[in-house]
């Protein structure tokens, strides 16, 4: 049996409705997983697919969207099953079909986040392990945030930029330095995306924000806010709604550079020396 005529199989009895493939679509936008849309005249799903070992990555994704959707906050795409076939690793989940934004619907997704990052959760931390893209994210409880963006954020990554050829110059006056950047603000834990660029989220055809290619954990909510500006940002409507719901703390510009350096850091680390110059631009940016 083919690897589609097992998927076949595999969406038949999850969903208990006979599914036969009629039509598949390649989706890009993805750099780590390949994804298409998976059609039958009534019903369509989305399939990423990747090798055999990152198949846990498919179920801390999972689990993630689970924890999402449970919020009942913003829309996340259902998972309907993972597993293995064919020596691929596959991930199967309701398919949206994308449309347009409108000012109200930035708006309405700010709000959206702001509800889902207003809620204190009981530890940074996850209750597991995953992946923001290919790298590793350890999540293990803590009640100290500093010594967790440090330890468990930061320095796995400036510690694999060196294995990887590039060393970060100020990077132990940097961790010395962390402190200084929480003087005005003590976040509480919230449940994170964790991943929130703008490939991340898209609008369904009523215009209603959605958000996917989650790697959760509870964390500063200022994370997700900045990740969503690193390669260029969202409207300014969608800010102001934010603001409006969960005002911003002084000292987020600041911090807001710390948090994208370790996504910066991770670019370099899965895509190579062009985000290098980037990196080291940001952290002499933060000792200045």
């Amino acid at each position: 049996m083919s690897f589609y005529r097992k998927i076949e199989t595999v969406l038949s009895e999850t969903t208990g409705q006979p599914f036969n493939i009629e039509k598949r679509r390649p989706i890009g936008g993805g750099c780590v997983s390949a994804a298409e849309c998976l059609s039958d005249p009534n019903r369509s799903y989305f399939l990423k697919t990747n090798r055999t070992e990152f198949l846990g990555n498919f179920e801390a994704e999972t689990d993630s969207l689970d924890s999402l959707a449970a919020t009942a906050t913003i829309r996340i795409p259902k998972p309907i099953a993972s597993g293995i076939a064919d020596d691929r690793a596959y991930l199967l989940l309701e398919y949206i079909q994308p449309g347009s934004p409108n000012t109200r619907s930035w708006s309405e997704f700010g709000r959206q986040l702001a509800a889902l990052h207003k809620t204190p959760q009981p530890y940074f931390g996850w209750h597991r392990d995953n992946a923001i893209g290919a790298t590793l994210q350890s999540n293990p409880k803590s009640d100290d945030w500093i010594s967790f963006l440090c330890d468990q954020r930061l320095r796995p990554q400036i510690d694999m930029a060196r294995y990887n050829g590039f060393i970060l110059n100020g990077a132990d006056r940097l961790f010395q330095s962390l402190p200084g950047y929480f003087e005005n603000h003590s976040p509480w834990p919230s449940l994170l995306h964790g991943d929130l660029w703008s490939g991340n989220a898209a609008f369904d055809q009523n215009g209603q924000a959605f958000i996917f290619d989650p790697c959760c954990y509870f964390g500063d909510r200022e994370t997700d806010l900045a990740f969503t500006e690193f390669f260029g940002g969202y409207p300014s409507c969608f800010y102001a709604s934010y603001r409006d719901t969960l005002p911003y703390d002084s000292g987020y510009d600041k911090r807001k550079t710390l948090y994208n350096l370790y996504h910066c850091l991770n670019h370099y680390n899965l895509f190579g020396s062009s985000y290098a110059a980037q990196a080291q631009a940001m952290t002499d940016e933060l000792l200045s």
